[in-house]
C-alpha cells in the first residue's frame, strides 16, 4: 500500500518560545489523570507538529500518568516515551509524587453530556472529578486544569457544576471556568469544552480566541490530501464500513467548515467524508482533533475511535498550557 501523504508544514507559521537562546529550562513537573491516548499531554514533546503548524515542546514535564483504559495506555507510551500507570485510580493514588507543580485532567464526561444519560451527579463516571479533589489536596501543585463537556454548564447539571466547583474551591484554589471553542485556535473543529482551572493567590486570565471565523481551518484545509488516499493500516487511514442511515449516523462533513465534534462511538455517528462515498477514517478524524500524522495509534479500530473521540485536541491544549505557564511566571 502507498504510504499516507503528510503535509509539510511551513516554517513561517512556527509557534515559538520567547525564552532567549541558550537559556536553561526550568520544566514544571505535571501529573496527568486520566490521561488517555496523551492529548494533553503532547504539549511536552519536543517538536510536535498538529495540523497546519509546528508547536515547539513547552517546559512541562510528565512525571506521573494514570488512565483505566488499557489500550489507551498503549498507545500514550508509544508515542509520549515515558510510564503511565494503567488500572483503577483508587489503586495507584498512593505512588503519586508528593509533589508537583500542576495537575491536568479530563475526568470521564458521559454521565453530563447532551448525548449520553444525563445521569449526572449519579453517574458512576462524572463524580470522579472527587479523585481529581484527591490528588490536588495530597499533591498541592501550583495550579491545576480540568476539561469537561459543555453540557455542565447546562440546566440539567447547574446544580452538579456548582457543587464540584464548591469542592475544587475548598482546596485552597481560585478556580475560574470558561467554554472554549476549539476551532478558535486553529482546530478544524467545531467542538466545545468547558476548561476549569484553579491557581492558588490570584485568579487565572481565560483565553480570548486566537482566530477570526473566516481564518479557521476547513475539513478541505486538513483532510484534502488524503481524499483519494487508499486504506493503510500503518497510517490509520481505515475507516468503517457500516451502512449510512440515522441509527448509524448520517452527517456529512461540508469541505469548507471546521468539522462538527468528533464523538468516541464512531461506529453509531461517525461523520462521512465531505466528497467521498465514505465514513471518515481514523487518521482524518485524528487530524480534525490536531493530532499529528506522526502519533501512532496501537488498538483496533474501535478503540482508537473512542481514544481520538475521547481526547482533548493537543492544538487546545497547547495554547492552555502557554498562558498557563506565562501565568505561573508573572
Amino acid at each position: 500500500m502507498r504510504e499516507c501523504a503528510v503535509r509539510h508544514i511551513p516554517a513561517s507559521s512556527k509557534q515559538v518560545s520567547d525564552r532567549p537562546a541558550g537559556k536553561p529550562v526550568n520544566k514544571r513537573k505535571v501529573v496527568s489523570l486520566f490521561s488517555g491516548c496523551g492529548g494533553w499531554t503532547l504539549v511536552s514533546s519536543a517538536g510536535s507538529g498538529f495540523g497546519r503548524r509546528y508547536y515547539d515542546a513547552l517546559p512541562y514535564e510528565i512525571v506521573w500518568a494514570n488512565d483505566l483504559n488499557a489500550s489507551a495506555c498503549a498507545t500514550y507510551k508509544a508515542n509520549l516515551k515515558h510510564a503511565i500507570h494503567t488500572g483503577d485510580i483508587a489503586d495507584v493514588v498512593d505512588t503519586l509524587p508528593k509533589r508537583a507543580d500542576v495537575i491536568i485532567g479530563g475526568f470521564p464526561c458521559q454521565d453530563v453530556s447532551i448525548n449520553g444519560p444525563k445521569t449526572v451527579a449519579n453517574g458512576s463516571r462524572t463524580i470522579l472529578y472527587r479523585c481529581m479533589v484527591d490528588v490536588i489536596q495530597r499533591v498541592k501543585p501550583r495550579a491545576f486544569v480540568a476539561e469537561n463537556v459543555k453540557g455542565l454548564l447546562q440546566a440539567h447539571a447547574q446544580k452538579f457544576f456548582t457543587q464540584m466547583v464548591t469542592e475544587f474551591e475548598a482546596t485552597g484554589y481560585a478556580v475560574t471556568y470558561k467554554v472554549y471553542l476549539s476551532a478558535d485556535f486553529g482546530v478544524p473543529q467545531m467542538r466545545e469544552r468547558v476548561i476549569i482551572v484553579g491557581t492558588k493567590r490570584r485568579s487565572f486570565e481565560h483565553l480570548e480566541p486566537e482566530l477570526q471565523s473566516s481564518d479557521y481551518i476547513t475539513a478541505k484545509d486538513a483532510l484534502g490530501d488524503l481524499e483519494s488516499e487508499p486504506e493503510n493500516l500503518e497510517a490509520s487511514h481505515l475507516w468503517s464500513k457500516a451502512a449510512r442511515r440515522p441509527e448509524q449516523g448520517d452527517r456529512r462533513l461540508k469541505a469548507d467548515r471546521p468539522s462538527t465534534t468528533i464523538r468516541a462511538e464512531h461506529h453509531g455517528n461517525v461523520q462521512w467524508h465531505y466528497s467521498q462515498p465514505r465514513r471518515l477514517s481514523l487518521r482524518e478524524a485524528a487530524r480534525l482533533q490536531s493530532f499529528p500524522d506522526a502519533f501512532t495509534f496501537k488498538s483496533g479500530m474501535r478503540e482508537t475511535e473512542r481514544q481520538i473521540g475521547n481526547a482533548v485536541p493537543p492544538v487546545l491544549a497547547w495554547h492552555l498550557a502557554k498562558a498557563l505557564s506565562a501565568f505561573l511566571d508573572a
